[in-house]
């Protein structure tokens, strides 16, 4: 049988399970490249043997290799845009094409919860420690998995494990699997990830009684879950039913915890809700708001602050910005200042093509040159203070030259139902 010529198009990540899972050893198909988008330095790597493209060399690429079918295998994606880069496909002569859960998710030997959302940004591991927190209490072994981040050597991420800090800075992670591994680390959690997850679940089903799937980005997950729970963002209203794969997460729920829930959000509320009734009214509906723990908030009381925000979720998360500005707000800074004027190197890209942000410093660090350029940038900032609001420690890593307030999301249910505690009790009854 001729095998079908195929692309695809991914952000290291979902590209690469999907190969795993459906393409290797298929006789279908032969996978001539995959491309690259929004992560820098991926391009002009190999997986499998098989190279790896920006992009925007998709076009010649269908047409110089006769290619038949292109995959889409990236997260958190405007239906515009999303059918936007179908018609550079279709264009070109490919089909566009997907696949599906039954295709891509793995099953588990063990109970799997899945926390997934409907954009970057939600929240998903503010609920994901608590729910470790809760089981962790009960005597049960949780064992957290990760969506992938290789942005490094593939060879050498396949199967990671993640213990202790000692173990980041062997695997010479950055800034954002910093922010994602250091909460459970200092937890005395081990997370695990990489880029062959069929291996990174066997490694943690061994010593684990739950695997807790960690999900990024608005991404489906890559295990079967027995209890499905997404986030969808109080203050992104409407967002759960325009952006892909966030709607297959919505509608796939056996949980919806609706997030950031304060007065100027509260009005939002009920878009979501009639969203989730038309789309999946069998969904458990879980109220939320995320507390603010603010560690040395005289350093932000009437200072000059610079607000260094999340990376992913202030650029293509596209929120303006994040806990760390509410802090700034909350405990009266006297001014918020505009980092732009101080961007050094890539983050002046940053600014210009995430034009949505408000005055705050995404943390940008996929490599050490970037991590550089950030240090550089909050150092020569004109400011009294500056307020960290990444979940990652980055003053362990870069020196900062001024004083700095940490600032962290917790995470609390509105009401007294307790709706989020019986959901992880009933999980606890039915599969353990």
């Amino acid at each position: 049988m001729k095998k079908t010529k195929a692309i695809i198009m991914g952000a290291a990540g979902r590209d690469f399970h999907n190969f795993n899972v459906y393409f290797r050893n298929n006789p279908r198909y032969q996978l001539v490249a995959f491309t690259a988008f929004q992560i820098p330095g991926i391009a002009g790597r190999r997986y499998k043997n098989i190279p790896i493209y920006p992009e925007e060399k998709l076009s010649k690429l269908i047409k110089d290799n006769d290619i038949r079918e292109v995959f889409f295998a990236y997260s958190d994606i405007s239906y515009s845009d999303l059918m936007r880069k179908a018609s550079v496909v279709l264009s070109a002569g490919a089909s566009f094409s997907f696949l599906g859960s039954e295709q891509t998710m793995i099953k588990s030997k063990k109970p799997v919860i899945a926390v997934t959302a409907v954009r970057t940004g939600c929240g998903k591991s503010v609920v994901s420690q608590k729910i470790v927190d809760y089981f962790s209490e009960k005597g049960l072994r949780v064992g957290v998995i990760r969506h992938p981040m290789p942005y490094g050597n593939l060879k050498k991420q396949v199967c990671q494990k993640f213990s202790s800090l000692e173990d980041l800075d062997k695997h010479k992670c950055t800034i954002e699997e910093r922010e994602e591994y250091e909460p459970y680390v200092e937890k005395g959690i081990t997370i695990y990830a990489g880029v062959d997850y069929e291996k990174v679940l066997r490694l943690a089903e061994k010593k684990n009684d739950i695997i807790l799937w960690d999900g990024g980005n608005n991404d489906t997950p890559f295990y079967k879950p027995d209890l499905y729970i997404t986030l969808a963002d109080a203050r992104r209203p409407s967002h759960e039913v325009s952006y892909y794969p966030g709607e297959v997460n919505f509608r796939s729920a056996n949980v919806i915890v609706i997030g950031k829930i304060d007065k100027e959000s509260r009005k939002n509320v009920k878009t979501i809700l009639e969203n989730a009734q038309r789309l999946n009214p069998k969904a458990r509906i879980i109220l939320t708001k995320f507390t603010l723990k603010v560690d040395k908030g005289e350093l932000i009381k009437g200072k000059k602050v610079l607000v260094v925000e999340d990376g992913p979720s202030m650029t293509h998360g596209e929120l303006s910005y994040g806990a760390g500005y509410r802090a700034a707000q909350k405990y009266k800074a006297k001014k918020i200042i505009d980092p732009r004027p101080y961007a050094q190197g890539s983050l002046k890209d940053i600014f210009e093509k995430y034009t949505h942000m408000g005055k705050i410093l995404p943390a940008m660090g996929y490599s050490k040159k970037q991590i550089k350029e950030l240090e550089d940038t909050i150092n020569k900032a004109d400011c009294d203070s500056v307020v960290l609001a990444t979940p990652a420690r980055i003053e362990k890593f870069i020196k900062i030259n001024k004083p700095y307030a940490v600032v962290r999301y917790g995470f609390k249910e509105l009401g007294n139902k307790k709706l989020f505690e019986k959901t992880l009790n009933n999980f606890i009854n039915n599969n353990l």
